[in-house]
């Protein structure tokens, strides 16, 4: 049979189409001259491993301050076991509330990359303010003025670290998972596995942070335990900028805090008007990029009076993209994302207050617990290593093991979902904190018991009944804490990523605060008489 040699060039020129498409990723991503990318030549795992060194830089740096923090509070700058437990909330609670506006800045104004670029440089600043602070001769006299000076020196470099955290925190888990094509089957299975081993080079950093870097300040000197992350960070942000040909950038759109109130302000103006029984007679211009095109679901429906077209005025021609009185029923729906998000934000701010009182009220524990070992002693703060490990060791367990034992039987790709693997989480954190009571009260009845005045004094008790506390807890830390990365960046609009992951990191600020303002009320609650 003879073929038509008009249906044979249609084939031949369908091929080489499809052919160069697949050559560019199907997610609307762009290389660094915002030109369509290119899939063997950017993203992936090669531009992943220089934002993972970033990532590991800063984590390093963050857990060099703050895994020891109090006891230099305590130890160095004099402040009681309860300031210093609440100063530290405070500190940690600025250093996950900043992203909110790193985040909002990430994907209003300069991307993500750019972000990264602009707020990592103040890290570096930090740690040499704090390298003077623990180095130069003026701040190690006693009177009260070089006391002074101290201390505002040593809090001046601890709040420009919050600030630098601010930046780099909410883009490098969004920006690492941008290099992976959403519209690919194999790149979206291997997003799903950054996340795990994201999540795996943080607890690296704690563990190192937590073995060597606090030996480095018990035994040879808090300055040169800055100075170790300081030169990592001197060596890993010149190579995250040589790479910049090999990423992918998303493009940016509208403000984000700017659409939301549109839609808000849009929807309570038309609250007298009906909603149309046919949702397609909502307002979504025919132009609309698809990447970025949400489909209408019918929860929270007041908000779909944003996008009614109300008057003859309203109508794709003459009416913005964005604007106070119709919306889109992307920015409508895209509120509706953040809305569903909510529960499952608040939950972990429960979550998240269990890690608070880890580098605090356990390592205050620790300090009043023997913490001999036959003859080695372990630093009260080098206790958490426990969980690190079990954390790192959880990962691979959970990624080769435990993620293709529960495809076998739910059927799903990432063998739990994520309601799933939350709430196994969740339940892991309480289990953690009935433990550390149950400890707590074991530990005052071993001092009434052995005759001691004072209940904070040391008591014939080991430091390593805190194991199975850290134990269960690095459990619920790859359950709960890897869960909740990629929940608020799957769940999250594509135009909010970097927001959306601020507000991840926002529900740890809150869990830090709420951790201070517990502390403060059980100090009052206690010291009465």
């Amino acid at each position: 049979m003879r073929r038509d040699p008009s249906f044979i060039s249609i084939l031949l020129l369908s091929h080489v189409m499809q052919g160069a498409t697949s050559e560019y990723t199907r997610d609307g991503s762009v290389d660094i001259n915002k030109q369509p990318a290119l899939k063997h030549s950017t993203g992936k795992w090669r531009a992943c491993f220089l934002i993972l060194g970033v990532e590991f830089c800063e984590c390093m740096a963050f857990f060099t301050i703050s895994k020891n923090l109090v006891t230099y509070l305590t130890a160095v700058l004099h402040e009681s076991k309860v300031t210093a437990a609440r100063n530290m909330s405070a500190w940690v609670g600025a250093c996950f509330f900043t992203p909110l506006f790193g985040g909002f800045i990430a994907d209003t104004y300069w991307g993500r990359y750019w972000t990264i670029v602009g707020f990592f440089p103040l890290y570096v600043v930090a740690m040499v303010v704090l390298i003077a602070s623990a180095s130069l001769p003026i701040f190690s006299t006693s009177s009260d003025h070089g006391g002074s000076v101290h201390r505002a020196f040593v809090y001046l470099g601890m709040y420009i670290a919050a600030i630098a955290s601010g930046g780099v925190k909410p883009c490098t888990s969004s920006f690492g998972a941008d290099q992976f094509d959403t519209n690919d089957h194999a790149e979206l299975v291997t997003k799903g596995s950054f996340f795990s081993w994201y999540f795996f080079l943080i607890n690296t950093s704690n563990l190192l942070s937590g073995t060597v870097i606090v030996w480095l300040q018990d035994n040879v000197g808090w300055a040169v335990s800055y100075v170790i992350p300081t030169v990592l960070m001197l060596i890993c942000f010149p190579a995250f900028l040589a790479g910049s040909r090999v990423y992918r950038f998303r493009k940016m759109g509208v403000s984000p805090l700017t659409s939301i109130l549109q839609v808000v302000v849009a929807a309570v103006r038309k609250w007298h008007i009906k909603l149309p029984d046919d949702s397609s007679l909502l307002y979504e211009p025919s132009g609309t990029d698809a990447s970025y095109k949400i489909e209408h679901t019918n929860e929270f429906r007041f908000f779909d009076k944003a996008a009614i077209v109300s008057a003859p005025s309203d109508n794709e021609s003459t009416v913005p993209l964005c604007s106070w009185r119709l919306c889109t029923v992307t920015q409508v729906e895209e509120l509706k994302m953040l809305l569903r998000m909510s529960p499952i934000w608040a939950s972990f701010v429960i979550v998240y207050a269990v890690d608070a009182q880890m580098p605090s009220t356990l390592v205050e524990q620790r300090m009043f617990m023997d913490n001999r070992v036959g003859s080695f002693t372990i630093p009260p703060a080098s206790m958490s290593v426990v969980g690190v490990i079990s954390c790192l060791v959880w990962v691979p367990i959970y990624e080769m093991a435990l993620v293709p034992l529960a495809r076998r039987f739910t059927g799903k790709e990432k063998g739990f979902s994520q309601a799933q693997r939350l709430g196994i989480g969740l339940a892991l954190s309480m289990l953690t904190m009935v433990y550390a009571a149950l400890l707590e009260t074991r530990r005052l009845a071993v001092a009434e018991a052995s005759g001691m005045r004072d209940p904070d004094a040391p008591v014939p008790m080991s430091i390593l009944w805190q194991v199975p506390l850290h134990v269960v807890h690095g459990a619920a830390q790859v359950f709960a804490g890897v869960g909740a990365t990629e929940f608020f960046y799957d769940q999250s609009p594509e135009t909010m990523k970097s927001l959306c992951a601020a507000l991840g990191q926002l529900a740890l600020a809150f869990a830090s605060y709420m951790n201070s303002l517990l502390l403060s009320i059980v100090a009052v609650a206690t010291t009465r008489r």
